[in-house]
């Protein structure tokens, strides 16, 4: 295990990171031998209850929270939930030039201060009136439609591979911008793909080449779900040829699938690809493309993400509205409807049919 590092206020209490501290033997049970192997394999568990960019999100906002209690000569231990209310309140209406934080990213830290504290033997009960309270009369005053990503047509996606160079790197990039669009896949998705079944301890999944296509075997949000990709009708935008050409070229026959290029760009290295790198390619062949001409480098920058990709599916694919909402891995309609940024929104004539 890594060394654990104490959180401040704590007195001597430490706890890692991770959370993987908070497992350990009641204090009326002897040690031995088989119940410490127990231990450590119940802490690596618990480390996988949660990915890591959540983890460091989390022990990001309790660090944000311990300091602004040290600031004000206040201690976070144990739960107090009068203070985290004023914590909110402040984050809500900050004093002075501090940006104020959205509804969302206040719940997020509350998110997190939860399992702070539960990592630390506290429970923090967002119920408690101190809290609920407040939060509520935040999200009155202050909530607000979320933004959301431009989606990326197909028009746009065809627009944005002609950028792209055809090296190494650029069939690299061409099967992920493909695959990430037609499989309707999030960018940490895309990244956390395995050539094979069982390839590496923090696989995310893995992929069969197929006749009819490419079947995708992903660990999503809500559990394990197939992803099929289809071929389509020319090479230059078939997600699947793009997909081989990579393999093909690269090598790549084990680990993981989507992998860094060498400085000269005539070889691939068995390093995974970061989620970040999707995020950069998008913003990256945006801008080659020029896509949204009327708007400023930065505006246009701001409104693409990797959640682009699976918008456009889900806003171009002229499909029954489940299929989308299956590719996509989402547990409702409602929030597949959030991705169709066009849509004919009245189909359905509830008027009409109502007899009006």
């Amino acid at each position: 295990m890594p060394p654990e590092r104490p959180c401040p206020h704590e007195g001597d209490k430490h706890v890692a990171p991770d959370g993987g501290a908070a497992i350990a033997l009641p204090a009326h049970v002897a040690a031995s031998g088989t119940l410490d192997r127990l231990v450590e394999t119940a802490r690596d568990y618990a480390r996988q209850a949660a990915s890591g960019n959540t983890l460091k999100a989390y022990a990001k906002d309790w660090a944000q929270f311990a300091r602004w209690c040290r600031m004000r000569g206040a201690d976070p231990l144990p739960c107090p939930p009068q203070l985290i209310g004023l914590y909110i309140a402040d984050l809500a209406a900050p004093v002075g030039k501090t940006p104020s934080l959205s509804v969302a990213s206040i719940e997020r830290r509350l998110s997190g201060l939860a399992s702070g504290y539960a990592q630390r033997g506290e429970r923090l009960d967002r119920k408690d009136r101190h809290i609920a309270s407040v939060l509520a009369g935040i999200r009155r005053k202050h909530a607000r439609p979320p933004v959301q990503k431009e989606a990326i047509l197909p028009e746009d996606l065809r627009e944005m591979l002609a950028t792209l160079p055809h090296d190494l790197r650029g069939l690299r990039d061409r099967a992920i911008l493909l695959v990430g669009f037609a499989g309707g896949l999030r960018r940490s998705e895309i990244v956390s793909l395995d050539h094979g079944k069982d390839d590496t301890p923090d696989s995310g999944g893995w992929v069969e080449m197929l006749e009819g296509g490419a079947l995708i075997t992903l660990r999503g949000k809500i559990g394990w779900r197939e992803v099929e990709i289809a071929r389509g009708s020319s090479d230059q935008t078939c997600p699947v040829h793009a997909l081989s050409q990579w393999m093909h070229y690269a090598r790549v026959d084990f680990g993981p699938l989507f992998v860094a290029v060498s400085r000269s760009g005539l070889k691939a290295t068995g390093e995974r690809l970061s989620d970040k790198h999707v995020a950069r390619l998008i913003k990256q062949t945006v801008e080659a493309a020029g896509l949204r001409p009327e708007l400023s480098k930065a505006e246009r920058l701001a409104l693409y993400s990797g959640h682009s990709l699976r918008a456009g599916l889900a806003s171009s694919a002229e499909v029954d509205e489940r299929y989308i909402q299956k590719q996509l891995g989402h547990a409702s309609a409602e929030m597949t409807r959030r991705y169709q940024r066009r849509r004919d929104r009245f189909r359905v004539n509830l008027t009409k049919a109502a007899g009006l």
